[in-house]
């Protein structure tokens, strides 16, 4: 797959005060994470009157705690070929148009046994036929490239993976959004939807950033719920039933930096197979269970020293450095599985994304829910939304969200 080069940001800033029909339309982003960041930028972007309004701080929900890896797609690649290819595909748009807070550092699938080694011709197979360059080599090479990996491996495939800032590269979305004309306020929690002959009309918000906090009502064209693993709640305000699963996974970080690039363990999905080097932290991730509510999560405490030592079955030294932190983040799956004690934590779900109109599902015109994805495809997600808000207000505006470089994160604050 062919790079692009990102144009300035100053072209989208012109293209946008180009004169269009969505000029005067409205609409209301509703959680301030990264697909709601990278949304608000693409609807400021084709011309639309946006506010964004999130609960708490911006990223602090899923987003702010996934362990920033820019998947290349190759550890979708044995399930699911059209993911992997989208990943591949969304990491050459991200690295494009926001350079600086990415780490384009490679990735190495490791074999620790024979088991490994058999899967490694079909693991190749499947990252090309995704359009993933995906080069085998030996074990004395793999650890020439990374010298902390463990003297036992047996092999390795060399993949486009790298790592980004979690936090930095939805800010980036966000000052382009805010640069465009798009109102981003944060402690601003929806507490109610208004609806008039089966649409959606209002929002009523608490602002929690003010002293005393107060309310006021939104009123939009069009309302975008971009509430990850929250987007029941959400749906639940307008009477729907949003079908979305939370899906916790641990993650634990020490203080080293023990490898440049991000290693994975090469086997089908499962705990603990992923190592992300980020500034001088390494961490390891993650796991995965079933919860009824995305809140108040915590790591269930077998789950660290579980997590270290699939670590260092591939990087020794991860168990010998000191333990920074441990957390949860619930991934936002799209559907449901059997049932919430599933035995396989909800693998078994799609890691794709859709969006759901609510006027074609559920008879409620006006809004629509974006569910499941993953942080690398952020920006896909966000186009996939605004494209339907398009064709439900009958307007036409291309995307260019892939077009233009964003700013840096640091002018969110500018």
């Amino acid at each position: 797959m062919a790079e692009t080069t990102a144009l300035p940001f100053a072209g989208a800033l012109k293209a946008s005060r180009r004169p269009c029909r969505t000029r005067d339309l409205r609409v209301c982003v509703i959680g301030g994470g990264g697909t709601g960041a990278a949304l608000a930028y693409d609807l400021s972007l084709r011309g639309f009157s946006v506010t964004l309004l999130e609960r708490g701080e911006l990223t602090s929900g899923t987003t702010g705690r996934h362990h920033g890896q820019l998947h290349c797609g190759a550890r979708y690649s044995l399930a699911d070929r059209e993911i992997a290819r989208e990943c591949m595909e969304e990491s050459l748009v991200l690295r494009s148009i926001a350079g600086d807070a990415i780490e384009y550092n490679g990735g190495l699938f490791v074999e620790l046994d024979g088991e490994d080694s058999g899967l490694e011709a079909e693991f190749v197979d499947a990252c090309r036929a995704a359009g993933i360059p995906a080069l085998p080599i030996s074990a004395r090479e793999a650890l020439a490239m990374e010298r902390a990996l463990s003297p036992r491996i047996l092999g390795a495939v060399a993949v486009p993976d790298g790592s980004f800032d979690a936090f930095r590269l939805p800010l980036s979305f966000f000052a382009a959004a805010r640069a465009l004309g798009a109102r981003i306020r944060a402690w601003n929690e929806v507490v109610a939807l208004e609806t008039s002959g089966r649409r959606v009309t209002a929002a009523l918000v608490v602002d929690r950033s003010s002293d005393p906090k107060r309310e006021y009502r939104v009123e939009a064209d069009y309302f975008v719920g971009a509430c990850g693993a929250w987007a029941g709640g959400l749906g639940a305000l307008a009477g729907l039933d949003v079908p979305i699963t939370s899906a916790p996974g641990t993650m634990v970080a020490v203080r080293a930096r023990l490898c440049d690039r991000v290693v994975s363990h090469l086997h089908r999905a499962g705990d603990g197979d992923i190592v992300v080097p980020q500034r001088g932290l390494s961490i390891i991730g993650s796991t995965q269970s079933l919860a009824a509510s995305p809140e108040a999560l915590l790591p269930p405490s077998g789950d660290i020293p579980y997590l270290i030592s699939l670590a260092s079955r591939m990087i020794p030294s991860f168990a010998e450095a000191p333990v920074h932190a441990a957390w949860c983040a619930a991934r936002p799956l799209a559907g449901r599985p059997p049932r919430l004690g599933a035995a396989d934590g909800g693998r078994s779900i799609s890691r794709d994304f859709a969006a759901l109109d609510h006027a074609e599902r559920d008879g409620l015109a006006g809004f629509c829910t974006v569910i499941g994805g993953k942080a690398t495809v952020l920006r896909a997600m966000a186009q996939k939304a605004a494209d339907l808000v398009c064709r439900s207000l009958g307007v036409e505006a291309a995307c260019a969200s892939a077009d233009y470089a964003l700013p840096s994160w640091r002018e969110y604050y500018g």
